[in-house]
């Protein structure tokens, strides 16, 4: 699966913004960059991205900053990506693409077509709620 360095920034923003939803107080692009290490020129376009897919909602004057526009429960990795890299951005594979027909592609379309659905279902499946119990569990999981 590859995501851009934009969604994964997106999701460490929205993260950051699920750690504070009970605070219900906005979270100014400062103190996520200093507590997630993103770079802010990217962090206020990502931010934007996510205000115009009602994701994050804005709160503006000296006090203001960014929060979550739906419980953290409501905000899927799915819903993340689609809002960063837009809907349908998967890549047909180059035996779809040159249209060969042989047994073998028609093979290996179906296991990338799988291996789409599940990459799929797991952002789907996957809140902002879910991870960041995680994280106060101290029960994170990495993949090589």
């Amino acid at each position: 699966m590859r995501l851009s360095a934009r969604t994964e920034y997106a999701a460490i923003a929205a993260l950051e913004l699920a750690r504070h939803w009970q605070a219900e107080e906005p979270v100014r692009i400062r103190e996520i960059c200093a507590a997630q290490g993103v770079p802010a020129r990217f962090l206020v376009h990502i931010l934007l991205r996510l205000k115009h897919a009602g994701i994050v909602a804005s709160v503006r004057g000296a006090a203001g900053g960014y929060r979550l526009a739906r419980h953290p429960e409501e905000i899927t990795l799915e819903d993340l990506r689609v809002a960063i890299e837009g809907p349908g951005t998967d890549v047909a594979p180059v035996s779809v693409a040159l249209g060969q027909r042989s047994r073998l592609a028609g093979l290996l379309v179906e296991t990338w077509e799988a291996a789409a659905r599940a990459e799929a279902d797991v952002l789907r499946g996957t809140t902002l709620a879910d991870l960041t119990a995680r994280c106060r569990s101290g029960d994170a999981m990495y993949y090589i």
